[in-house]
């Protein structure tokens, strides 16, 4: 999808949030995110999670080890290290070369990409935000997938920072479920569709975005019910006012440096004209 979008854009940054790097070898994403820079040159944004990003059966299938976690930020390192063609003498992979990539770039006597892609560590806890330091890389932060502590997790993060050449200052970024109308209640009503789609995650059935009217209709157990009214809660929902005022509390209260709105409504039209009215909000273009 990102190398369909560089053909079509020329100015917004491309990636992906994220790449789940135990269900990968880093070799293979250095290659496929090394084609995407060359294509895009500093418009291309790599994040890399631990989670499973499935169920427990399918990241089996994917992993083959019940202990792929444990390897997490070696996986990372060897990642690192292919993107840039940086392993140190004595590295069993010092003479492995991600194509394209700098190895390449010199072996044909042309510049090499001034930037390839930035990346970012991904988490909801305090393990990402400590690894996000400790590698002195940028760290997003999600609170779409539930109620975490966004504040220690800042807090470890910014504390335990250490600069790298990648980057000087600590720098953070928060993506935040929203449903934005001009209908406060239709606004809560959309927002429901994806808390149903959680519930029926958990349940161990597709992640679908039912219509409003069955999320209403749907009948379930009390604990079932409680989910989908917790979820649809956590969604910052209504106005692009009241949206952008709690957005607002947010950045004050955490200090982040940039917000990204994950939108999920049923409705691809409510999703779209909520970022409009976001965007007329803030006094932003819509192109």
């Amino acid at each position: 999808m990102a190398a369909r979008l560089t053909a079509e854009t020329s100015r917004i940054r491309l990636g992906a949030g994220g790449v789940m790097l135990p269900n990968h070898a880093p070799l293979i994403i250095a290659e496929q995110f090394g084609m995407l820079a060359a294509l895009a040159p500093d418009r291309i944004d790599l994040g890399l999670g631990r989670a499973p990003g499935t169920d427990g059966a399918t990241a089996a299938a994917l992993r083959r080890g019940a202990q792929a976690n444990d390897a997490f930020p070696q996986q990372v390192r060897e990642l690192l290290g292919f993107l840039d063609d940086a392993f140190p003498p004595g590295h069993p992979y010092r003479d492995v070369h991600a194509v394209p990539g700098p190895w390449q770039a010199a072996q044909n006597r042309v510049p090499a990409e001034a930037a390839g892609s930035e990346v970012w560590m991904l988490g909801s806890s305090p393990y990402s935000a400590r690894l996000a330091a400790q590698l002195g890389r940028p760290y997003a932060f999600a609170l779409q997938f539930g109620d975490a502590d966004i504040d220690t997790a800042l807090r470890i993060y910014r504390e335990e920072f250490r600069p790298s050449d990648a980057l000087a200052a600590p720098r953070t970024l928060v993506s935040v479920p929203v449903a934005v109308g001009s209908d406060p209640g239709e606004a809560r009503r959309q927002a429901s569709t994806s808390a149903m789609a959680m519930l029926r995650m958990f349940k161990r059935e597709s992640f679908l975005l039912l219509p409003p009217e069955e999320v209403e209709a749907y009948s379930g157990t009390a604990q079932e019910r409680q989910v989908v009214k917790a979820y649809t809660d956590r969604t910052v929902h209504g106005t692009a006012a009241t949206v952008a005022d709690r957005l607002e509390a947010l950045h004050a209260r955490t200090g982040i440096d940039e917000v990204m709105l994950v939108v999920g409504g049923h409705s691809a039209a409510f999703d779209e004209h909520g970022i409009e009215l976001i965007a007329d909000h803030y006094r932003l273009p819509h192109t």
